[in-house]
């Protein structure tokens, strides 16, 4: 029986078609991104998470989009002080509160106070927001790097003394940034007359822009914030695991993600309702930090991390713009997800997406206030500066680099006196 010739060639072409169908997925599934490690050891699991297929069919590529290159490192400014020649006796202690964007403030005052006084610091403890909830240092932070970091510069003791735990000690408020003159007018006496004493530091305003004068306490201030402060090993730990997930997860735009700092709690509340003095909208809410960021440059295929706890309905207009939307209890390794997510306090996850935010390639603050501020500071130090504040935009044209943090465009954070 003759044989159509056109039905070889049909028969070629479908065979091409799928040999190079083949191709296409063998390399959009199995040929790894430069620079993207696969999320810590083999033995650790994560919820699955199905990857949305592009509205269009499209060859498998990397994309694009406004994404920079991190600064040159920095290395610090400062001097690191020398240790007092005279030092008086005394306590100085105090507690952690709030979360870890209050923490690094705190921390700084009290070295501050305490380096003036030449008093010994007490290792704090650290106070949920719930009555009784309470941690030791050591569950978030490293005790030995902390103690070794200010040797020399302050005494620190890990253990409360005998004289401070049998006593009613003396309760100063101290304000953020304290200056060395309020600690001589309002501070040294009572610790004179009472001999040791209980800081509680209170911020009368968000204010984390650099002075225009270098004095004594800057470097004190700059080694408690950004050396003396680090996480410990295992909470380390985890939240490399989860950034190292996100990567993996960003495979197409080369390992970079954007975290956004966008809590719905936080939205619904007054102080994020109307306008700044310059006419500016205080917070952004889902739909609109999805428009903006489109707007800007970057692909439907880019990958978000949401400090918001748990999925919430309202989040689901971001997630129509940028379908690789996460939080959490997408990401965390399944064994962390009842200490973290389930143990009824909100205190471990704000270290999460504190420290995430921290590490992210873009920083998003949905939300301005002192977490925005202090993780910029963060950012500073370890040279991602890519911190790019919502707007309504309305240019077609829009670039990224139009919104950059005037903390980053203007050099006036508080970081920028301790890092060159």
């Amino acid at each position: 029986m003759a044989v159509d010739p056109r039905q070889i060639v049909a028969a070629f072409l479908t065979f091409s078609m799928f040999a190079l169908l083949a191709n296409m997925i063998k390399e959009d599934h199995f040929t790894p991104t430069n620079n993207v490690k696969l999320p810590g050891p083999p033995d650790v699991q994560y919820e699955k998470i199905t990857i949305p297929e592009p509205r269009f069919a499209t060859l498998p590529k990397e994309s694009t989009g406004p994404w920079a290159e991190d600064d040159v490192q920095v290395e610090p400014c400062w001097t690191r002080p020398a240790p007092k020649e005279v030092e008086q006796s005394g306590f100085v202690t105090f507690s952690l509160t709030h979360g870890p964007e209050y923490h690094i403030s705190q921390i700084a005052d009290a070295v501050v106070v305490a380096r003036y006084l030449g008093a010994t610091l007490v290792l704090p403890d650290i106070r949920g927001t719930k009555p009784g909830d309470k941690r030791d240092f050591d569950e978030v932070y490293n005790v030995e790097k902390f103690v070794k970091s200010l040797d020399g510069v302050i005494k620190v003791t890990k253990d409360q003394p005998a004289e401070v735990a049998a006593g009613k000690i003396a309760v100063v408020r101290v304000p953020n940034r304290v200056t060395e003159d309020h600690i001589s007018e309002h501070i040294e006496p009572v610790l004179r007359m009472k001999g040791n004493l209980r800081l509680v530091t209170y911020f009368p305003s968000v204010n984390m822009r650099k002075a225009e004068e270098k004095k004594d306490v800057d470097s004190v201030a700059c080694l408690a914030m950004f050396s003396a402060l680090q996480l410990e090993p295992e909470l380390q730990e985890v939240v490399d695991l989860m950034v190292e997930r996100l990567r993996t997860l960003s495979r197409k735009s080369g390992g970079k993600f954007i975290a956004v700092d966008l809590r719905v709690d936080v939205l619904e509340k007054k102080a994020c309702q109307g306008r700044t003095d310059s006419g500016r909208k205080s917070c952004f809410n889902a739909q609109e930090v999805g428009v903006f960021l489109r707007k800007i440059g970057f692909q439907e295929d880019t990958t978000i991390y949401l400090t918001q706890s748990s999925w919430h309905f309202s989040l689901d207009a971001l997630k129509e713009i940028f379908p690789k939307t996460y939080t959490k209890g997408n990401i965390i390794p399944i064994d962390q997800k009842q200490k973290f997510l389930s143990s009824g306090t909100v205190e471990l996850e704000k270290i999460l997406d504190f420290y995430i935010c921290s590490q992210s390639d873009v920083f998003v603050p949905a939300i301005s206030g002192l977490f925005y501020a202090n993780v910029v500071g963060k950012r500073i130090a370890s040279g991602r500066t890519q911190v790019l504040v919502p707007s309504e935009v309305s240019s077609s044209s829009a670039s990224a680099a139009d919104f950059i943090s005037s903390y980053i465009s203007k050099k006036n954070h508080l970081a920028h006196s301790c890092f060159c």
